[in-house]
């Protein structure tokens, strides 16, 4: 491992020709990953990935490199590389490394590396029978389990040091049942900032057999109507919406590019007063949760939007130098060879009062969404489409029968701004966000939320082919 007195003499090495920031990240991922299809293990990956990447910022030039050579010499050579790239005027920096203390922790009480082998396989392979035991018609199954380990360090000439160790697991089963001519997928996936202390609050049966029952209720579905109607979004289908058609237009970097419907709205009107959207990465065991961000940025809750008014976007250092104020700790990357930018943590709408049933109860006649597929949304104005993976009908405020082939179509800001009835509860859902060719892992969550009016079915907004386009998948 490299001293602070190393890594102190590469930065002075990046910024010899100049520039106002710069900053090492060095990381030692350790993964293994197992997948069982057709009813028997696939595959069964593992490995170590080193590397440290170094960046240096020059008045509004970024330049980057990485190398998987590690040593003094070979990050000094990359040092250099920067230099040259990011030269500018500034030549004064001087600093002195210190460590930056956490403001949150997490204890991990069975670390991955602590299980061996076969009781992996096993997991996988109780989630695989559970499943295909589950129903006959129940025809394929795959089940998937992965970890990692992430042991990084962090410097940077404003005198930051940080070392820390990021683990996650999860857990997915997909299913597919079929009847006559009719096909249905059922999907679910469990995961966190955890070891396999997961297993003790969500086991493979239980991961298996949601996502079983799911596709063999939507057999016995019938097709979803269409048209506007009230819909009751319940709180275990998760925050796709709240991250996907809102979040990402309160990233700073979408801001400053005038990419986001929220562009000049700080201190406006932008939701219902029930609305109050919240980023944080200091919840214990979530998915999107760090004791610090991918730049050394102590995680911090950040409230989005309060009772409706715009109240702050995600920053990384690059986005908060622009503007002269402080990161919100949301520099994220997906690995050492690519650059930090503002991504979302664990994202949601925060809980409101109303009982759930009640809110069910108050529509006479709609949809209640249970569980949010795939789709797609124009990040630069928050249009979407979203299809509806478990849906029912609701008539006479009483749930009637599943439905199938349900999609959402509307704009992110302006469903929230209609929103009129907030659950007391609160649902998580675990995802790979993409950005920039970048996956990071993420949960979102929302309430029972009501909205009055929305297209269920219908044809997205604008032209697919759009850069701003972005198509989601469940990961």
């Amino acid at each position: 491992m490299l001293s602070k007195g190393d890594l102190q003499e590469i930065l002075q090495l990046a910024t010899a020709k100049g520039g106002d920031f710069a900053d090492i990240f060095i990381e030692e991922k350790k993964t293994v990953g197992i997948a069982c299809e057709a009813d028997k293990i696939e595959r069964i990956n593992s490995g170590i990935d080193v590397g440290g990447g170094i960046r240096v910022i020059s008045n509004d030039t970024t330049a980057y490199a990485y190398t998987n050579d590690v040593s003094r010499e070979g990050l000094s050579q990359i040092a250099k590389i920067v230099s040259s790239a990011a030269a500018g005027s500034r030549g004064d920096i001087s600093f002195d490394l210190r460590e930056v203390a956490p403001t949150t922790d997490f204890k991990i009480a069975e670390m991955p590396d602590n299980v061996d082998l076969d009781s992996k396989v096993e997991l996988v392979n109780r989630g695989n029978r559970t499943a295909r035991e589950f129903d006959k018609r129940i025809k394929q199954v795959s089940v998937g389990i992965a970890d990692v380990i992430q042991n990084v360090v962090i410097a940077n000439t404003q005198g930051d040091y940080v070392q820390d160790q990021r683990v996650r697991t999860r857990f997915m089963a997909n299913t597919v049942a079929a009847q006559d001519e009719v096909i249905q997928t059922g999907y679910n996936a469990v995961g966190g900032f955890a070891g396999f202390e997961l297993f003790k609050e969500f086991t493979p049966e239980d991961v298996a057999r949601e996502a079983a029952g799911r596709a063999v209720k939507m057999l016995e579905a019938q097709p979803a109507p269409a048209g506007k109607m009230a819909v009751v979004m319940a709180g275990e289908a998760g925050g796709t919406m709240v991250h996907e058609a809102c979040g990402h237009g309160l990233e700073a970097d979408l801001v400053q590019k005038r990419l986001s419907v929220y562009a000049h709205q700080k201190g406006e009107k932008v939701a219902s007063d029930l609305i109050t959207v919240v980023d944080d990465a200091t919840i214990s065991g979530r998915y999107g949760s760090f004791r610090f961000d991918d730049e050394g940025s102590p995680a911090q809750k950040t409230v989005l939007i309060k009772d409706g008014v715009l109240q702050e976007f995600m920053y990384d250092r690059l986005t908060s130098m622009r503007e002269k104020r402080a990161s919100t700790g949301n520099g994220r990357r997906e690995s050492y060879q690519d650059k930090p930018i503002p991504r979302m943590t664990n994202t949601y709408i925060a809980s409101g009062k109303e009982n759930p049933e009640r809110i069910i109860g108050h529509v006479k006649n709609g949809l209640l969404i249970k569980k949010m597929g795939g789709g797609q949304v124009n990040t630069t104005n928050g249009d979407f489409v979203f299809d509806v993976a478990e849906g029912y009908l609701i008539r006479d405020g009483q749930v009637a029968g599943p439905v199938r082939g349900a999609t959402l179509t509307g704009n992110g800001p302006e469903v929230l701004k209609i929103v009129d009835m907030v659950g007391s509860d609160l649902g998580y859902t675990i995802g790979t966000c993409g950005k920039d060719g970048q996956g990071v892992p993420v949960s979102d969550a929302q309430p029972t939320i009501h909205i009055p009016e929305i297209v269920v079915g219908g044809t997205a907004h604008g032209d697919e082919n759009s850069p701003q386009i972005k198509r989601i998948r469940r990961i």
